[in-house]
């Protein structure tokens, strides 16, 4: 049986295993002997924190952090789900905003204080990495408009990428909902049979001749969790951006670019992030009506 063959559908945790199982296979890529040393001991990549990007001034949805979400800000709601994933040693939230950071100095978290040049999220947790008093091998990015993430998921990229030695990055793909297929805000995956990215689009992917969501087909939405080996971090920022990176406007993208691998997990996951205000409604009906409080 090859070690990149495709796993049945199954719960999360299935997917998360079978994720696992491909990733630490990979490990021939640099010896098994060396490699399982190194979990033995377990300095490969153990030391992990989980970083919060937070910015006011979304161009779909200015002030998206602190908006309520059934009586509390997104944000709190977030990095709740987030203070649960065993992997984290710590969690902070990065931000350029004073409102921001006292909402979440509030509620109990740690702020780090960022600059507003920033183009993105990974720049944000790059510079708030450089700021923290410990050094850690992994930096989960965990996006601030996904209220409801599991911190299963969490626990499940890092893992992943612990167990991929060759890979720098790792993200979670769910099945996409077929009223999804031509959103751009829902971003599509596609992942090659040994669990790695192939490429990243607010388009259909793949898109077949018909120009029609083939129901058969096991199209993947990506979700906005990355993880990051913490010295390929420091290369993303200095890296100039990419023609396709730009085209899409999607980050993640530099990094296939320019030709490092990104290691993804499959999993179940209900609830999506709040992209523009009308999602708000959706995700609170959503949480009514499975009793989440």
């Amino acid at each position: 049986m090859s070690i990149c063959s495709s796993s049945p559908s199954g719960s999360s945790k299935a997917w998360i295993v079978h994720g696992l199982a491909v990733g630490a296979a990979a490990a021939v890529a640099i010896g098994a002997h060396a490699y399982f040393v190194l979990r033995r001991s377990r300095t490969f990549r153990s030391r992990v924190v989980g970083i919060i990007p937070a910015r006011y001034a979304s161009s779909r949805f200015p002030g998206k952090p602190l908006v309520e979400i059934l009586g509390k800000p997104m944000i709190q709601r977030t990095w709740e789900r987030a203070k649960l994933a065993s992997t984290l040693e710590h969690v902070v939230v990065a931000t350029d905003d004073d409102n921001i950071a006292k909402c979440c100095q509030g509620f109990g978290a740690d702020v780090i204080m960022t600059s507003e040049s920033c183009r993105n999220g990974t720049e944000r947790c790059n510079e708030a990495l450089q700021k923290l008093q410990k050094k850690y091998d992994i930096v989960v990015n965990i996006q601030g408009d996904e209220p409801l993430i599991e911190p299963e998921i969490i626990d499940g990229i890092v893992k992943a990428l612990q167990a991929a030695p060759d890979a720098v990055f790792s993200t979670a793909v769910t099945a996409l909902k077929p009223e999804d297929a031509f959103d751009p805000n829902r971003v599509k995956c596609i992942v090659d049979n040994c669990g790695f990215a192939i490429y990243f689009s607010r388009g259909l992917v793949p898109y077949n001749k018909s120009g029609k969501v083939n129901p058969k087909f096991p199209y993947f939405l990506h979700l906005g969790i990355q993880s990051y080996d913490s010295n390929f971090l420091q290369t993303y920022t200095e890296l100039p951006p990419t023609p396709l990176q730009l085209e899409e406007d999607l980050e993640q993208l530099k990094v296939l670019e320019n030709g490092y691998k990104m290691k993804v997990i499959k999993v179940e996951h209900e609830a999506h992030g709040v992209d523009v205000p009308e999602d708000v409604e959706k995700i609170e009906s959503y949480m009514r009506e499975s009793h989440l409080t």
